[in-house]
């Protein structure tokens, strides 16, 4: 006898079934788990504080909880509770179940592997499919990142298989940040160096036992000013690229040097994530 039929024996012949009974399990399961999603965020509404969240989160548990319980019952008209079938059932469902889990597995089996290589850590600013932030908590399947935007976003560690990481910090507190300023080619270069190197060392964010630096490059548009600094840390970047920004352009304004728009703002194109600028090194 091939497998085919030792799967078709598990099943009892279907004129034996009462499929009414199939039928009102399925209506019941439906009109029960209908009434739970209507009847639990009532209740959460007229709570607040944390037990609100706690009683959302119960929807679907218990919609989980209901199907599994229809499933068992239409499973036991279906089938015959046999030894035999459920060990043949169990191992259709491991089958099963290893298909359906496999990333998940593989998201474990990372999280160890993350544990030893510790591409990121705790604290480290990192971005990974996008997403920009410090993480937050390493668990065993997953990393938790919080985005400058106080967003949670939670990344699985199958993502270190094949996905580039950029850590902006590397577990340390030496977090380079990066602000821009395009200038009208007529100026005294030498002059504005000076301005923006007196602008980072005078910053009450400036980590001092790290290079300040100032890097120019001629665009056909005008000319652009990255000064490059350290912040004493990593959490304070944004804060740094502001107060370098503001300080910076009033510093040049006050000797009359004229600003010029980027070509992204000036096609009218979104600007740059300054997330960006704060982890380039």
């Amino acid at each position: 006898m091939n497998g085919s039929e030792n799967v078709a024996e598990i099943f009892r012949n279907v004129s034996q079934v009462t499929l009414v009974q199939i039928v009102l399990i399925i209506l019941g399961a439906w009109g029960i788990i209908a009434l739970l999603a209507r009847f639990l965020p009532m209740v959460a509404n007229r709570i607040t504080g944390r037990a609100r969240f706690n009683v959302l989160a119960l929807v679907p548990v218990f919609r989980l909880l209901v199907i599994v319980a229809a499933a068992v019952m239409i499973f036991n008209l279906l089938i015959e509770p046999t030894i035999e079938n459920l060990i043949a059932l169990l191992g259709l469902i491991g089958l099963g179940l290893g298909f359906a889990f496999k990333d998940y597995i593989s998201s474990l089996i990372a999280g160890m592997i993350t544990l030893y290589e510790a591409p990121y850590r705790p604290g480290d600013w990192v971005e990974i499919e996008g997403a920009y932030g410090e993480v937050r908590a390493i668990n065993m399947r997953s990393a938790e990142i919080v985005t400058p935007d106080d967003t949670v976003v939670v990344i699985p560690h199958l993502t270190v298989w094949n996905k580039l990481i950029y850590n902006a910090n590397d577990g340390g507190r030496n977090l380079q940040c990066v602000a821009d300023f395009y200038l009208h080619p007529d100026h005294d270069g030498r002059q504005v160096e000076q301005i923006l190197y007196d602008v980072a060392y005078t910053s009450a964010w400036l980590q001092f036992d790290q290079p300040v630096s100032v890097i120019v490059q001629e665009k056909p548009w005008a000319t652009h000013y990255r000064l490059k600094a350290y912040p004493v840390d990593p959490r304070h970047q944004f804060r740094f690229i502001t107060d370098l920004t503001l300080r910076g352009k009033e510093a040049l304004r006050n000797e009359e040097i004229r600003f010029l728009p980027s070509p992204a703002y000036a096609e009218g194109s979104q600007p740059a994530n300054p997330a960006v600028h704060a982890r380039e090194k």
